[in-house]
């Protein structure tokens, strides 16, 4: 794990930062959940994870999420939606925009130290997959 980071600090941090974390941890917690389901074929988890991870997945997951969230949290995924970044040729603009809003959110929930919000936040995104 690493050092809590307070609050007033992370706020000053970039949204496209906060993005790049809450990227690995998403990725992570995905590869996590599929890994524990039960005897797979790698290429099999990968395509799974893939599908979980990519940019439209994650924007449909925040609009479904979206209500739970408190007005801090509201903010983060807002900067991050609003953060300058080059989406890739293969999500749309939008898209890759609330993605990154959601990403932020996980990367700001993680480097705050607030383990158990970012496993609501995650349970909230991965349900029963």
């Amino acid at each position: 794990m690493h050092e809590e980071i307070e609050e007033k600090a992370l706020r000053e941090y970039s949204p496209v930062l906060l993005a790049y974390v809450g990227d690995a941890v998403f990725e992570l917690a995905v590869r996590t959940r599929l890994a524990t389901q039960g005897k797979r074929r790698i290429k099999d988890l990968h395509l799974d994870a893939v599908a979980t991870v990519r940019a439209e997945s994650q924007a449909q997951v925040l609009r479904q999420i979206l209500e739970e969230l408190s007005e801090e949290e509201r903010d983060i995924v807002r900067r991050g939606r609003n953060s300058r970044s080059t989406p890739p040729r293969h999500a749309g603009v939008y898209d890759y925009r609330m993605s990154t809003g959601f990403e932020a959110l996980l990367g700001y929930t993680y480097l705050k130290g607030d383990e158990a919000r970012l496993q609501e936040l995650l349970q909230l995104a991965l349900g029963d997959m």
